[in-house]
């Protein structure tokens, strides 16, 4: 390595790379100046002593050598060079996705005859294997895409996260495992692609424009029923919560100062309610991904695709998928645009909010414990402090409104990104995937983490919320049906001046009696809509 020349280094799981940039630009122009005559051949195995195995791949651009071993092509290896940004690969649910919906196009080609009467010999190979090939191919294609389907070919699908050029780099790394792996399971060599090709097999009938977009959606409509699942038992707990304190009466608050008298039960069910109405926009918003542009290639115009693919490859994705896809009615309108994806993304943002709200609400009311509002026990996860003995701090909230705030921004990351794209095409898909799924995967943790951990173990100060609703001014409004406005501010002051309870001076002064004043408080009577009709 050159002195002092720019270094990138980087980790995925299981791998890591230095790269040295001028040695790879001068690698580079080598494989450019290259004769012709001195290339390796395509699928060509080359090994020094000592050395793992190597295979030479061309492309466009040239050629470069590759581990023998390893699944993915020269596309993915120059995307590996390419983009070191986020240090992370693919998300998995979209690679997953990626498998189903190569699946889909690859049922719809055989469907077709694309390949059932394809001899060895129609891509200039030797004879050996007779008409039987195609069909061979045929089902190992499809099995190798049911692999990528199910996880099993994860950790081959390397490219970075972000990355230029609207997914292709993603797509072209699923194309190339998947051509690899069935290369495999018909026993042949690792880049012998006049066999099984990558683009010409793989790819065939299809666009990275179209294939990306359908794939996302797919990979959101799987990550969002989980987050509606999430959500939904977060809810539940809610409901729990509210039963349990429903006897809990305490003091209402507004803009931080006393106001009137709820229940601690009533605030649990504002939680529940507040949750029930994100999983709703949640349960709904999966419509909006239903609509894809599978067949459309590379503008929406179905260039290179048969009229019969475009018509029939949709429905196959619904088949294998049990989802309601549709083909968008306008294919070009759904290739250029993607405000869906921030449509979803606001959805997911307001859900955001309400854990953000709640998580304070809990961090406030659990608060002190000995010289804070102290209503609530949250339950104690970890030691809260290095230097403060005995300190325990709502790390659960705390987290969980971090994941939010971080969803937030996601969001406007996706927003800016929908609205970047330009004329037939938007180039920033990745980034919009690479939000969009986390947000729906952190927030589904944020609330199992929030329900498990926090919810299903408060506890609730009695004595606590009894003292504060006893020497608050805010029981002064329970007593105004009963007292009058004049009467009850009469008591507050008082109460305040005197330093004693509201309940001592109204039954001192015979406006109430103990009985009275205890009914004036109850759950039952804090809890009623309105208030009943009193003479006084």
């Amino acid at each position: 390595m050159a002195a002092g020349a720019p270094v990138c280094e980087f980790a995925r799981p299981g791998w890591t790379m230095k790269l040295d940039n001028e040695a790879m630009q001068e690698s580079g122009k080598q494989i450019m100046s290259q004769p012709e005559s001195q290339s390796q051949p395509r699928n060509q195995t080359v090994s020094q002593p000592g050395s793992q195995p190597e295979r030479i791949e061309r492309d466009s651009l040239g050629e470069r050598a590759l581990p023998a071993s390893v699944l993915y092509g020269i596309h993915t290896a120059r995307a590996i060079e390419n983009f070191p940004l986020a240090g992370r690969p693919v998300h998995p649910a979209l690679t997953r996705a990626f498998g189903e919906v190569k699946l889909a196009c690859a049922l719809t080609n055989r469907a077709l005859g694309v390949w059932g009467d394809e001899a060895e010999t129609d891509r200039g190979q030797d004879a050996g294997q007779g008409t039987g090939w195609g069909v061979a191919k045929a089902e190992a294609i499809e099995r190798a895409c049911r692999e990528l389907s199910e996880g099993l070919l994860d950790s081959s699908i390397v490219v970075d996260a972000l990355q230029g050029g609207a997914g292709t780099s993603t797509n072209m790394n699923v194309n190339e495992v998947v051509a690899n792996r069935a290369l495999e399971l018909l026993g042949l060599e690792h880049g012998e692609y006049s066999r099984v090709s990558p683009l010409d097999d793989i790819n065939l009938h299809q666009s990275t424009n179209d294939t990306y977009p359908t794939a996302l959606k797919l990979a959101a409509i799987r990550l969002l029923r989980r987050l509606e699942q999430s959500v939904v038992a977060l809810q539940e707990s809610f409901q729990r919560a509210e039963k349990r304190f429903a006897h809990v009466v305490k003091v209402g608050r507004t803009q931080y100062q006393d106001a009137v008298l709820t229940t601690l039960g009533r605030e649990m069910s504002a939680y529940a309610e507040a949750v029930n109405r994100d999983r709703w926009r949640i349960y709904k918003c999966e419509e909006r991904l239903r609509v894809v542009n599978l067949g459309g290639t590379a503008i929406g115009t179905g260039l290179a695709a048969p009229r019969e693919f475009i018509f029939r490859v949709v429905d196959q994705l619904r088949a294998l998928t049990g989802i309601g896809f549709a083909r968008a009615e306008n294919l070009v309108e759904a290739t250029q645009n993607t405000d869906v994806f921030a449509e979803v993304s606001g959805i997911l943002k307001a859900h955001a909010v309400s854990l953000i709200k709640i998580s304070t609400d809990l961090r406030l009311l659990s608060s002190g414990p000995d010289a804070g509002l102290g209503e609530i026990r949250l339950p104690a996860r970890q030691a809260g402090s290095s230097i403060m003995p005995g300190k325990v701090n709502p790390v659960i909230p705390e987290a969980v409104t971090q994941a939010a705030m971080l969803a937030m921004g996601n969001d406007t990351v996706i927003g800016a990104a929908c609205a970047a794209g330009s004329l037939e095409l938007n180039a920033f898909m990745p980034l919009i995937a690479h939000c969009l799924l986390e947000n729906m995967e952190i927030l589904a943790r944020a609330c199992e983490l929030l329900r498990l951990y926090c919810v299903e173990g408060i506890e609730a100060d009695e004595a606590r919320c009894r003292a504060h609703v006893e020497n608050s001014t805010a029981a002064a409004t329970a007593l105004v049906p009963a007292l009058g406005y004049e009467r009850a501010g009469e008591a507050a002051r008082l109460a305040r001046e005197q330093g004693r309870t509201l309940r001592a001076i109204v039954t001192e002064k015979e406006w109430m009696s103990a009985e009275e004043f205890d009914e004036a408080i109850s759950p039952e009577a804090v809890c009623r809509l309105g208030s009943p009709r009193v003479s006084r």
